[in-house]
C-alpha cells in the first residue's frame, strides 16, 4: 500500500503475491500475457463488467492460514480508503466493488468496461492478510507492527530489518509456487552510491543494480564481476514548482508563467548535458514516459534549444538586466531561484551544476542546495523547494502519469505531482486515453497529452537511463524485467559449484541514478 519507492518495493514484492502478474512485454490491455499467482485463473463476465478470480487452494500466508477471497475484498477496501492513503488509491477509480463470492472466488465488479480493467485488480492489488490487519486502526497503517515485522504469502519470508543497514529474506521451502531457487537474500544499504559500488567490488556485495560509465570500467576488469544491461522505466527532470513554498495557494512569482519556464526550457542543451553526465548510457527524455512503455512516442516535439530565442521571450515578458549585473529583473522580483538536490545522486549533483550555467547564459541565478537525501525527502514531501531534479520509475500502466503529474496527484497530501502542475486538459486527455479500447486510439491520446505538458512546460524532461547492473559471475538472473528489475528474484540462481557458506545475494539497496 505504501511501497512508493524502489527500495521498498523490490522487498515487498518478494514478500507479498497479486493475483496475475504481467509478462515481459508489460502488457496492461485485456489479460493477455498475465501469468496465474494467487489466482490460479479467472472468468469474464459476459458483459465484461465483473471478473471472478479463483484462488490457488495451495496459497497460504506465511503464518500458515490460507488465502481466501475475503483478503482480496479486504485488501480493496483498504487501498481506497482515505484513512490509509494509499497512492494507489486513485488509480482503482474502475473498480466499483469487490465482493467473495465463496472462500475461494473474489469478484471485481467495476463501473463500466476499460481496457485495463483487469491490470488494475490483478497488478496494482499487493493482497493484505484480513485476520491480521482487520481490528487494526487504519489512520496508523504506517506504523504498525507489521509494517516492521511482514507476514506474506510470497516466495520469500522476511527475516529481519535492521534500520539503515539491511534486510534479509528467507526462502518459503513449502511455497504454493514452489520454493525459490535462492535460500536467502539479503540487501545491504550504503550511505551512498560510491560506498554502494565499493562493497560490489570488494567482493561484500553480489549485485548492484545501476552501474556507472566508469564503474562499468572498473567492473570489467574484475574477474569476478560482470554487467548486465536491463530495460528501465526511469526518466530524470528538473521540475519547477508552481505554487509558492511557504504560502500554496498563492502561485510562484516565476513559475506560474509558463512563456518564463518554456524560455528556460529553451535554455537548456539536452542532448549535450545528457552526454556530458552519462556518455552513452542515456538518453534525452522524450516527456512523462519511458520509452519502454507502449505508448512511447519519439516523435514528440520538443521545445527546442535555443539561448537567444529563450533571451528574447524572458525580455518580453519584462524579464530584464537593468543594472548590468548579469541577472535579470522585473520590477522587485529578480530571476533568482533555488535547485534542491540530494548529495547522494552523483549525476544530479552534475546536472545541478550544468544547469546552474545554462541558466545564467540568459540571465537566471540558480541556487543549489545540495543536501542529504531524507532531508531532501522532508522537503518535498512539505513541497518546500522552488525546482528540484527528480526522477520517476513509471508504472507499467501509462496511467500511472495522472499520479506524477495530475491534478489529483497534486491536490492529495502525500501525491506525487510535487510541483502542482495542474491541467483539466492533460487530465482529460489521460482519462480519455484510459478508456479506449483500440490500441492505436489510446496511443493517439496519450500522446496529445504528453505533447500538452512538454509544451506546457512544468518540467523540463531531461534524460532516460539505459540501466547496466554489477553482478557477481556466479549470479544467474532471471528475465530482469524494465518495471522491477526484482521481478523473478525467486527464479535467480547460483551453481552449486560456486555457492558459498551460505546461498545468498547481497543486494545493496536501490541507488539513485
Amino acid at each position: 500500500m505504501y511501497a512508493d519507492d524502489a527500495m521498498t518495493r523490490s522487498v515487498v514484492d518478494q514478500l507479498f503475491g497479486r493475483l496475475a502478474d504481467m509478462g515481459a512485454e508489460l502488457n496492461t490491455v485485456g489479460d493477455r500475457g498475465f501469468m496465474p499467482r494467487l489466482a490460479d485463473r479467472w472468468e469474464w463476465a459476459t458483459d465484461s463488467l465483473s471478473i471472478a478470480f479463483h484462488i490457488d487452494p495451495g496459497a497460504r500466508w506465511h503464518d500458515g492460514r490460507p488465502v481466501t477471497a475475503r483478503d482480496v475484498a479486504f485488501t480493496y477496501s483498504l487501498y481506497t480508503d482515505p484513512k490509509v492513503g494509499s497512492s494507489v488509491g486513485p488509480l482503482l477509480r474502475s473498480i466499483d466493488s469487490v465482493t467473495a463470492r465463496d472462500s475461494a472466488t473474489a469478484v471485481v465488479w467495476y463501473k463500466q468496461r476499460s481496457p485495463e480493467q483487469f491490470f488494475d485488480a490483478a497488478f496494482q492489488l499487493i493482497i493484505m492478510p484480513e485476520h491480521l490487519f482487520s481490528s487494526a486502526d487504519r489512520a496508523s497503517l504506517r506504523t504498525h507492527e507489521l509494517a516492521t515485522q511482514p507476514v506474506g504469502n510470497g516466495r520469500f519470508r522476511f527475516v529481519r530489518w535492521d534500520k539503515g543497514s539491511t534486510i534479509e529474506i528467507v526462502a518459503d521451502t513449502a511455497n504454493y509456487r514452489g520454493r525459490p531457487k535462492l535460500d536467502r537474500v539479503i540487501w545491504t544499504i550504503a550511505p551512498d552510491f560510491t560506498a554502494g559500488v565499493t562493497r560490489l567490488l570488494a567482493g561484500e556485495a553480489d549485485f548492484y543494480e545501476f552501474l556507472r560509465a566508469d564503474n562499468i570500467i572498473e567492473v570489467g576488469k574484475n574477474p569476478s564481476l560482470k554487467t548486465i544491461p536491463y530495460p528501465s522505466l526511469q526518466y530524470g527532470f528538473l521540475t519547477f514548482n508552481l505554487k509558492e513554498a511557504k504560502n500554496r495557494k498563492r502561485p510562484h512569482a516565476i513559475f506560474a508563467d509558463r512563456e518564463v519556464r518554456r524560455a528556460l526550457a529553451m535554455a537548456v542543451d539536452r542532448q549535450k548535458l545528457v552526454e556530458s553526465v552519462f556518455g552513452k548510457l542515456a538518453l534525452p527524455a522524450i516527456g512523462p514516459v519511458s520509452r519502454a512503455l507502449s505508448t512511447a512516442d519519439t516523435t514528440l516535439q520538443q521545445i527546442p534549444y535555443d539561448v537567444e530565442g529563450s533571451k528574447r521571450i524572458l525580455d518580453s515578458l519584462g524579464w530584464k538586466d537593468t543594472n548590468g549585473d548579469g541577472i535579470r529583473e522585473k520590477g522587485r522580483r529578480v530571476l533568482e531561484f533555488g535547485m534542491l538536490v540530494p548529495s547522494s545522486s552523483r549525476s544530479r549533483a552534475q546536472f545541478a551544476v550544468l544547469l546552474q550555467e545554462a541558466f545564467r547564459q540568459v540571465g537566471a541565478k540558480v541556487n543549489v542546495d545540495l543536501l542529504e537525501f531524507t532531508t531532501v525527502g522532508a522537503r518535498l514531501k512539505a513541497r518546500d523547494f522552488e525546482t528540484t531534479l527528480g526522477v520517476w520509475q513509471t508504472d507499467p500502466s501509462p496511467g500511472g502519469v495522472r499520479q506524477t503529474w495530475g491534478i489529483e496527484g497534486s491536490r492529495a497530501s502525500d501525491g506525487s505531482n510535487l510541483g502542482s502542475y495542474e491541467s483539466r486538459a492533460f487530465d482529460a486527455l489521460v482519462d480519455t486515453a484510459l478508456t479506449q479500447m483500440d490500441v492505436v486510439k489510446e496511443r493517439a491520446y496519450f500522446r496529445r497529452a504528453y505533447q500538452m505538458i512538454i509544451d506546457d512546460a512544468p518540467a523540463i524532461f531531461l534524460y532516460e537511463p539505459r540501466q547496466t547492473a554489477g553482478a557477481h559471475k556466479r549470479i544467474m538472473p532471471a528475465n530482469m524485467r524494465a518495471d522491477s528489475w526484482w521481478a523473478n528474484l525467486a527464479d535467480w540462481s547460483i551453481p552449486a559449484d560456486q555457492r558459498i557458506d551460505r546461498d545468498r545475494i547481497g543486494l545493496r539497496a536501490p541507488a539513485a541514478p
